[in-house]
């Protein structure tokens, strides 16, 4: 009779499309999971997988026995999560996170699930959205906080929460009074996000016009480096408000007033869909809940919008 480890290790062949990647991702070795197809090819009377030198593909019968194996495996994770301790759930869950949430509730996030899941250990990565994107299409983390939602429909999401950009800077710059235009913004070095992201291109573009001086646009992969700069009055800070939230309250940054309207970030919690997804899902409730708190307890004043 098939056991469960030989199904998943078959769900994992042909979802990841090879031995090595189902090896990685269940922490073994290639010749154990070649054992374990071997094994379940037996006790099937069948051939399920067909190789071949560069990938793995399930055969008439694999398709098969892959919707059956989906079915079992959903409904042991559906058994785990309702009959099982949670508390006791163990494994190490690899994340990915944009640097906005390193600023505002990653540690607190990190506090949460010690506490209600103390066996679950986290890997965090932190990088630029496009980036983790690829890490989680490539299963190298398996959840991601980034700026979303993925449209993908092998991706599940869920929203975290929207962060307002803002035009930030030292007082030193003298810019805290008026109600700024695009022109007058334009004298001033703009530093934001790195390039490959979302708001970099939002903001090259705003900047990038015939009417204006030529843009002078500091890039940074690193927020606290962006922070620094701006700290320094090295320029105007097209950031998160949410991030600065410190160094506005006690006078060492500036929030201006500006006629732009810039679109706000939205993140979102992405992981592959999968039959075997409890500990990504719980840790994703954890960030939502921390995320839309976090945004009804910062939201700005309207003297301060």
């Amino acid at each position: 009779m098939a056991d469960f480890k030989a199904i998943e290790t078959f769900l994992w062949v042909v979802t990841l499309g090879s031995f090595r990647g189902a090896a990685q991702k269940l922490n073994t070795t290639q010749p154990a999971i070649s054992q374990r197809i071997a094994q379940l090819e037996r006790e099937m009377s069948v051939r399920l997988l067909q190789r071949d030198r560069r990938s793995v593909s399930p055969t008439p019968a694999g398709r098969r026995m892959m919707l059956y194996a989906e079915k079992l495996m959903a409904l042991r994770s559906e058994m785990v999560a309702a009959v099982g301790d949670r508390r006791e759930m163990r494994g190490v869950l690899r994340l990915g996170v944009a640097e906005t949430i390193v600023h505002t509730w990653l540690s607190q996030l990190v506090k949460n699930v010690n506490q209600a899941y103390p066996n679950l250990s986290l890997e965090i990565e932190v990088d630029i959205t496009s980036n983790l994107r690829a890490r989680l299409l490539a299963q190298e983390i398996e959840l991601a906080f980034l700026m979303g939602p993925l449209s993908l429909p092998t991706i599940r999401n869920r929203v975290l929460a929207d962060y307002p950009i803002g035009f930030v800077a030292s007082p030193t710059l003298g810019l805290g009074k008026d109600t700024l235009t695009t022109h007058d913004l334009a004298k001033f070095p703009i530093i934001t996000f790195p390039r490959r992201t979302q708001p970099y291109e939002v903001v090259r573009s705003l900047f990038n016009r015939p009417d204006l001086p030529a843009i002078r646009l500091h890039a940074s992969a690193s927020l606290a480096t962006v922070i620094h700069m701006t700290l320094e009055g090295l320029g105007v800070a097209v950031i998160p408000r949410a991030i600065v939230e410190d160094e506005i309250a006690d006078g060492r940054l500036q929030l201006l007033s500006t006629d732009i309207q810039m679109p706000p970030l939205t993140f979102s919690a992405s992981w592959l869909a999968s039959p075997d997804t409890v500990a990504i899902e719980l840790v994703a409730d954890i960030a939502v809940k921390l995320a839309q708190a976090e945004r009804v307890v910062d939201a700005p004043s309207p003297a301060r919008q």
